[in-house]
C-alpha cells in the first residue's frame, strides 16, 4: 500500500473527487454544458465510491485510503501475471516453468523446439539430473512404445507408455473434453475419465478411455451414493471404455474428498454423475465399498468382472505407509491383484483444494513410486502387476525419470491442458478460465476450437514421445522398458553424483517373503505389523501415539 508523509494526503482522491464535483456542478448550473455532464457523472461516481468507503465498516483499508484503496486491488489482482509475463525467471517451476509451458506448447503446434546457444540450468547445482549417452547409440526406430495392461484378463490392453491422467467433465470444459478424446483416438493413447464419470463429450470421437470410479460412485451410484452394480457394468462393458480404475486418493487433495455446489451442477453435470440438480454434489473423503484391504481387492476383482473382464486396478497418492503395505500383503494373502496401481505424486494438480492439502498432505511421486515398485518387487509380484505414475510430466525426460524409477508407463494431465492453450493463469475455481479449458462458462468454452485443439493434443504427445525415442537411443537403448534407475544421474553437491539406483534404496525380488533384517527403513520400520484385514496403524504406532512419543 502506498505510504503518505502526511496523514491528510490519505484522502487526496477523495477531496479532488468532491472538488471536481463541486466544480463541475458550478460550471454546469453556469450554462457551460458542454463536457461539464460527463466531469459530473466521472467525478460523482469518484465521489460516491469514496463516501461509500468512508462509511463502511469491512474494509479498514478502505475507510483510511478512500479511493485509493481500490488502486492496491486492482494492482494486486495483476500481480500473479505480472510476475508471469516480467517477473518469474524461465526455469523456475511455479507451479510450472516457463521453459516447462514453451516446449510444450512448441511441440503441440509442431514448432522447433530446439534451445540456442546452452542449458539455462546450473550443471553443477544440486539436484541438477541427466541420462549418460552411449558412445554406439542405437539407430532411430518406432517410437510408439506400448505395454500390456491385463495381460491374463479377457481384453488386455495395450497403452500407450504416455497417456492424458485424470480431469473429469465439470473441472474442464465440453469442448476440453472433446478435443482431449479427439487428440487420443487420433494418436491412439488413452484419456481418463477422472471420477466425474463419462460424458457424452467422452462418447463423441471414440478415443480409447480409462473409466475412474471415486467415492462419489458417479456415474454408478444409487440415490443414496451407495455403489449400484448393474449401471457400473452397462458403462464398463462399452467398447470404448479400456480399463476401469478406482481412485482411493488425488495426490493434490489426498484425504479430503469434495464438493461440487448445487450452483455449479449443470443438467449436463447432473445427468452425467447421476446426481440430482439442486444439491450439492458430495465426494466423499473416503470409500463406502470396503473397509479393509482385502474388501479393496475383492471389490478390484467384482469391477474386473462386472466390466466383461477388462483390466481393473487403483489409483492412490501414499500417505501412511502401512496403509499401502496392508494392501500389498492382501494381495500376496488372497491371490487377488489388481492389473495396474497408478501412483499419484503430491506434486499433482487439481481444480480446487485447500492450500494445506496442495502444498503439505500426500508423498511426492518420485518417492511414492519407489515404494509401490519396492513392494511389489518384495513380493516377487512385479511381473503380474503394472504401474502407472503421474505428477509434473511435460517431457522426455520426464518420461525417462519416471519410468527409470519404476513405472511401466505415465500419465499427464496439465501438460495435456497447456497443448489445449491453457496459460497457467490459475483461475480453475473461479469459472473464469481465460482459455476455455477449466470453465462452464459457454460465452468462453465455445471459442475452443475441438479440431484445432485436438490435432494440437496429438501433436504434443507424438512429439513427446520422439523426444523420449531419441534419448533412449543416446543412451543406447531401445524401449522404455531397459531404463532402469542406474540410467539418471543427479548433482547431490559440487563434487558428488550418484545414480539414482545408490540413492533410493532398492529391495531384491522376494525379500519381502524372506524372514530377515529388512535391508529398507520404512520397511523395518512398518511392514512385519501391518495388517491386510485393516487400515489401522500398527500397535506400536498407536502406542507411540498415545504416548506422544513421536
Amino acid at each position: 500500500m502506498i505510504v503518505f508523509k502526511s496523514e491528510q494526503a490519505r484522502y487526496l482522491g477523495y477531496v479532488l473527487a468532491l472538488a471536481g464535483l463541486l466544480i463541475s456542478l458550478l460550471l454546469l448550473v453556469w450554462g457551460h454544458r458542454q463536457g461539464w455532464l460527463a466531469g459530473v457523472i466521472v467525478f460523482g461516481a469518484f465521489a460516491a465510491l469514496g463516501t461509500a468507503d468512508l462509511l463502511q465498516t469491512r474494509s479498514t483499508l478502505r475507510r483510511n485510503y478512500p479511493i485509493f484503496a481500490h488502486l492496491r486491488y486492482v494492482l494486486e489482482s495483476f500481480g500473479p501475471e505480472i510476475r508471469q509475463y516480467f517477473v518469474e525467471s524461465d526455469i523456475v517451476e511455479v507451479p510450472f516453468s516457463r521453459e516447462q509451458r514453451t516446449l510444450v506448447y512448441e511441440r503441440a503446434k509442431n514448432l522447433s523446439d530446439v534451445v540456442p546457444f546452452g542449458t539455462e540450468l546450473d550443471v553443477y547445482g544440486d539436484q541438477y539430473e541427466w541420462i549418460n549417452h552411449s558412445i554406439a547409440p542405437t539407430p532411430h526406430h518406432d517410437e510408439n512404445y506400448r505395454i500390456t495392461i491385463g495381460a491374463n484378463t479377457a481384453h488386455p490392453y495395450d497403452a500407450s507408455v504416455f497417456n492424458i491422467s485424470a480431469m473429469s467433465f465439470g473441472a474442464l470444459s465440453a469442448n476440453a473434453i472433446r478435443a482431449l478424446n479427439r487428440g487420443a483416438k487420433l494418436g491412439g493413447f488413452s484419456h481418463d475419465t477422472g471420477e466425474g464419470s463419462i460424458s457424452s463429450y467422452h462418447r463423441e470421437y471414440g478415443g480409447d478411455l480409462v473409466w475412474e470410479v471415486g467415492s462419489g460412485y458417479f456415474g454408478c451410484r444409487n440415490q443414496d451414493g451407495s455403489f449400484n452394480a448393474d449401471k457400473f457394468a452397462e458403462n464398463a462393458r462399452d467398447p470404448q471404455v479400456k480399463m476401469v480404475e478406482l481412485k482411493l486418493s488425488q495426490g493434490a487433495k489426498p484425504g479430503h474428498g469434495g464438493v461440487l455446489p448445487a450452483a455449479k451442477v449443470t443438467a449436463e453435470i447432473a445427468a452425467t454423475r447421476g446426481v440430482p440438480m439442486g444439491q450439492d454434489c458430495v465426494s466423499p473423503a473416503r470409500h463406502s465399498v470396503f473397509s479393509t484391504p482385502i474388501e479393496l481387492l475383492q471389490f478390484i476383482a467384482k469391477m474386473r468382472e462386472l466390466s466383461g473382464g477388462k483390466p481393473a486396478g487403483f489409483k492412490l497418492a501414499i500417505g501412511h505407509p502401512w496403509e499401502w503395505f496392508g494392501i500389498a500383503k492382501a494381495m500376496h494373502e488372497t491371490g487377488l491383484l489388481p492389473d495396474f496401481i497408478v501412483v499419484d505424486g503430491a506434486e499433482g494438480g487439481t481444480g480446487a483444494a485447500p492450500s494445506e492439502f496442495v502444498n503439505h498432505v500426500g508423498v511426492p511421486m518420485h518417492e511414492a513410486l519407489m515404494l509401490v515398485n519396492n513392494t511389489l518387487i518384495g513380493l516377487d509380484l512385479r511381473d503380474r502387476v503394472r504401474i502407472g505414475a503421474a505428477g509434473k510430466i511435460t517431457s522426455g525426460f520426464d518420461l525417462a525419470h519416471t519410468l527409470a524409477l519404476g513405472a511401466d508407463w505415465c500419465n499427464a494431465a496439465r501438460a495435456f491442458m497447456f497443448s489445449l492453450g491453457c496459460i497457467q493463469s490459475r483461475s480453475c475455481h473461479n469459472d473464469k478460465c481465460p482459455t476455455g479449458v477449466a470453465t462452464q462458462d459457454p460465452a468462453r468454452w465455445k471459442t475452443l476450437d475441438v479440431e484445432d485443439k485436438a490435432q494440437r493434443v496429438q501433436n504434443f504427445h507424438g512429439n513427446t514421445l520422439k523426444a523420449l525415442r531419441d534419448m533412449l537411443c543416446a543412451a543406447g537403448l531401445n524401449h522404455p522398458r531397459e531404463l532402469g534407475p542406474e540410467h539418471i544421474l543427479r548433482r547431490v553437491s559440487p563434487i558428488e553424483i550418484r545414480a539414482l539406483s545408490q540413492l533410493y534404496p532398492h529391495l531384491q525380488v522376494g525379500e519381502l517373503l524372506e524372514n530377515r533384517e529388512r535391508s529398507h527403513q520404512v520397511f523395518r520400520a512398518f511392514w512385519d505389523t501391518a495388517r491386510s484385514d485393516s487400515f489401522a496403524p500398527p500397535a506400536h504406532v498407536a502406542e507411540l501415539r498415545s504416548s506422544k512419543s513421536f
